[in-house]
């Protein structure tokens, strides 16, 4: 009995020596990485940094936008189109904005809150400042399904 007693004491100690080992082996790597640096330079990806941080209403209300209608079938399956910020189908006769640069488009409401934030598309991360970008024509989103611009 007392046997017992002696082996799950050493056995426990052997665990807790092997973990130890495991952490300081995890946070030594880490250091070497230098990832718990203070003066090291942040890895992290400005999202929103000076050059672009947010929108204007007025820059805003600028961008091409458009009432939601389903393409013509043409014999093909069409496929529900979503608003990213919403995660929701487009309906029709919804209002929708489109971003000049990257020609992703969003229910309004949705993206005119997103870019009153930060000025960039929640897709693909292209800058959707308008004067950034110059004034494109209405027709270039004739690629999109369900596309129409007013």
């Amino acid at each position: 009995m007392m046997l017992d007693v002696v082996v799950s004491v050493i056995l426990f100690f052997i665990a807790v020596v092997v973990l130890v080992t495991i952490h300081l082996c995890i946070v030594g790597r880490a250091f070497r990485r230098g990832a718990f640096d203070v003066n090291a330079t942040n890895n992290v990806v400005q999202r929103s940094g000076s050059r672009n941080p947010n929108m204007s209403f007025d820059d805003i209300k600028r961008l091409p936008s458009f009432d939601y209608k389903v393409g013509e079938d043409r014999g093909k399956v069409i496929i529900p189109v979503d608003c990213a910020v919403c995660l929701e189908n487009f309906k029709v006769g919804e209002k929708c904005r489109l971003l000049p640069n990257c020609n992703h488009s969003f229910h309004a409401q949705c993206i005119d809150s997103w870019l009153s934030k930060t000025a960039l598309c929640p897709v693909c991360r292209a800058d959707a400042n308008l004067a950034k970008v110059g004034e494109q024509s209405r027709g270039s989103s004739d690629h999109q399904v369900g596309v129409e611009l007013v």
